[in-house]
């Protein structure tokens, strides 16, 4: 056996045995999962919260359904059996929000929202869901009219939301202002809507929002993380808002999921690469300034602020989703000691800048989120973490210059964290066991059988690993 022969084989088995160890890190089990999404749908009752737990069901629970899954959009309009019950929870939510519109909006017709808000662009988040809801025949067995109250909130954000001159839809009702967190809540829906009917405007439409927000609130002076509020005659935010970092890169990220399971993937190539660029932008901005716990402050680039374990859990989701949809692993090493950071135990001392990263720990099965009757006990014995469930230090969803006491939000992004990290882990084990399996056959069957040998007596992982 030649000595590349047997440099490749070590290779891969040093990557195997890295992600198939025992855990030596911390980890959020399934029931930690469990508890955080009880928590989570006890929580949400805003409409950017319902939004966004539908979104991250989808991702930790039906990924067939999500738009990071593999399987071209529209998904399979006859939903499989053993996901009817994970899908239950986003249908209820659609369900609810599509049963009250009338009741929330005043019984008026045509385009509207889904439900009545202060803001243009949050109750946009829950379309996504209400669209699926429509797509899989639920109108059929409830009698309401999925498909029209999506396409009224279509028609409202098109017609009835003032916009900037260049065209960028306002986050807000009652003046022209651009959030960063719109870019989750109203280019996904445009997208998705675009890629269930066949109209390539629409996703069109959805990266044009995105560069437009993008002009505005990128901070080039600030390594181009974003500011968080711009325009408007009230309650601008020049700041480096973490969570509006988070929010950007996620809602680019779902944009570039839907595009490219799209049927119009080929021809919108370089909005891909655009969209990719702009992630990984925010991500090199930010990660500059991630504290030595570990974690983000409120702001970005301003150490007097709180420190926020929410924002620090949205942003390394997309970290891994980048990696998953567009090749980049540039802070995936980040992003894994910030998810351990956030997972440790009570007592832990975290020092992300004397951290070293060398493994990748065995993805746990995760459950389905339990149904509204369920109880939850809680989550004692974590840093990161209330003895009932509840993510800690966060920042408070309601008022963003103050360190809140529970953030139903929060607990999303930590189920999308879970659920990005779950797939990039298992992903990058199938490459692993691709790579060895044709590095051990290119090997004699002696060199083959010491290789088999010394993995069984665990003596490879002990002396590379």
């Amino acid at each position: 056996m030649g000595l590349w022969t047997w440099y490749k084989c070590l290779g891969c088995l040093v990557t195997l045995a890295a992600i198939y160890r025992p855990a030596q890190s911390q980890n959020l089990s399934s029931t930690d999962i469990n508890v955080v999404s009880w928590r989570l749908a006890q929580g949400a009752t805003h409409s950017w919260e319902y939004g966004t737990r539908a979104q991250v069901l989808l991702e930790l629970n039906a990924p067939l359904y999500s738009v990071f899954s593999p399987t071209p959009i529209p998904p399979p309009s006859e939903v499989p059996s053993d996901l009817t019950g994970p899908l239950s929870d986003v249908f209820n939510i659609a369900h609810t929000i599509v049963a009250n519109r009338s009741y929330s909006n005043g019984n008026i017709t045509g385009p509207q929202p889904l439900m009545s808000d202060a803001s243009a662009g949050d109750p946009a988040s829950i379309g996504v869901s209400v669209l699926l809801a429509n797509w899989t025949g639920q109108g059929h067995a409830d009698g309401l009219d999925y498909a029209g109250a999506a396409r009224d909130q279509l028609e409202f954000l098109l017609t009835n939301v003032s916009r900037t001159s260049d065209g960028a839809i306002s986050h807000r009702i009652d003046q022209t202002q651009l959030w960063s967190d719109s870019v989750y809540m109203v280019p996904p829906f445009l997208a998705y809507y675009g890629a269930m009917t066949g109209n390539q405007t629409l996703l069109q439409e959805a990266y044009n929002q995105i560069e437009l927000y993008r002009k505005y609130l990128r901070d080039q002076n600030a390594n181009n993380t974003w500011k968080h509020i711009e325009l408007g005659s009230y309650g601008t935010d020049n700041g480096h808002w973490s969570t509006g970092n988070a929010w950007a890169a996620a809602g680019m990220l779902r944009v570039l999921g839907t595009i490219n399971q799209s049927e119009f993937a080929s021809s919108m190539q370089s909005q891909q690469s655009d969209i990719a660029n702009w992630v990984q932008e925010i991500h090199d901005g930010m990660y500059l300034h991630l504290d030595s716990s570990g974690l983000f402050h409120n702001y970005a680039d301003d150490p007097s602020t709180f420190m926020d374990a929410s924002s620090t859990a949205l942003l390394a989701s997309t970290v891994y989703r980048l990696s998953l949809l567009w090749g980049v692993d540039k802070h995936v090493l980040t992003a894994e000691l910030c998810r351990r950071a956030l997972s440790a135990p009570t007592g832990t001392t975290v020092n992300v800048s004397m951290a070293l990263v060398s493994s990748v720990s065995e993805p746990t099965p995760t459950s389905s989120s339990p149904p509204p009757s369920s109880t939850a006990s809680g989550t004692p014995g974590m840093l990161h973490f209330t003895s009932d469930g509840w993510l800690t230090p966060v920042v408070d969803p309601y008022d963003f210059s103050d360190q809140g006491q529970t953030s139903p939000e929060g607990q999303a992004f930590i189920l999308a964290m879970q659920a990005a990290w779950r797939d990039w882990a298992m992903e990058r084990s199938q490459k692993a066991k691709v790579k060895t399996n044709d590095a051990v056959d290119t090997l004699s069957p002696s060199g083959s059988r010491m290789i088999v040998q010394a993995l069984a007596a665990g003596i490879l992982p002990l002396v590379l690993v």
